[in-house]
């Protein structure tokens, strides 16, 4: 587990209904997720895509871009890091051996899926040429971009309740769409309709119910200038034995 604790303080909510069919539980799957803002107007809006209907996790729901953590998410060199708040955050109560190449590696997912499923490319120039082999990120590499992580803020982290014939154990982070340095034009047909939203009209889509729960928390965390609270702690939302919980995630407070 990481090596910081959470606090004992929870909040009970609406426990969701046991799907039908059901499934054994099974353990959930590292995965990432980007909510990519920008400035409309007086209106922030975000970037949110159709799931194609032949998946089977989720299909025709309008969700973020983002997806599981793949092996070579750990091994992309990055010109920069984590922030040291977001990285401290990302280690709080990570199941199994946690490290920070594991926290990296969420970021960089969410990264990758972005590039996967919607052509644009967050990053940066890169200092030096590099290569990956793996082919999505040579193909990231190829646009000469760093994935950019010291931008990123860990906003959100949700578990798939049990019974679910997939489940993932989901970190979203925040970035501004002023950190979007390619625009590709490519997809892989994984979201369709991506458009850009404000979270009203977000929240009046078809949207699976955590994605609703935490395009609310996004509404609360915005200050008046449209701009993310970047210090506040992290919901947390999962199911435990009494119900599903919403825990926050801070750092200790410094004597």
């Amino acid at each position: 587990m990481g090596k910081q604790p959470l606090s004992d303080d929870y909040t009970l909510l609406p426990r969701p209904p046991d799907p039908v069919p059901s499934y054994p539980t099974i353990r959930p799957k590292d995965a990432a997720t980007l909510i990519i803002l920008r400035n409309h107007g007086k209106q922030v809006q975000l970037l949110m895509g159709r799931r194609h209907p032949r998946h089977k996790f989720m299909p025709n729901k309008f969700v973020f871009p983002g997806g599981r953590v793949d092996s070579a998410d750990s091994r992309v060199r990055t010109d920069g890091d984590l922030n040291p708040l977001t990285r401290e955050q990302l280690l709080i109560a990570m199941k199994g051996r946690a490290s920070e190449n594991r926290a990296r590696a969420l970021a960089l997912a969410a990264i990758r899926e972005t590039f996967e499923e919607t052509g644009l490319v967050i990053g940066k120039p890169l200092a030096q040429p590099q290569s990956s082999r793996s082919p999505v990120w040579q193909n990231f590499l190829a646009h000469g971009v760093s994935p950019e992580l010291e931008n990123l803020t860990f906003f959100a982290r949700a578990i798939t309740p049990p019974k679910r014939r997939r489940r993932y154990d989901t970190r979203f982070f925040c970035v501004s769409a002023d950190h979007i340095a390619v625009e590709t034009g490519l997809e892989d047909g994984e979201l369709l309709d991506l458009h850009w939203l404000s979270i009203k009209q977000a929240l009046e889509l078809e949207i699976p119910p955590i994605t609703k729960t935490i395009l609310n928390d996004l509404r609360s965390r915005l200050n008046s200038n449209g701009e993310l609270d970047s210090s506040a702690p992290v919901p947390f939302y999962y199911m435990a034995s009494n119900g599903f919980r919403r825990r926050l995630i801070s750092l200790p407070s410094k004597s």
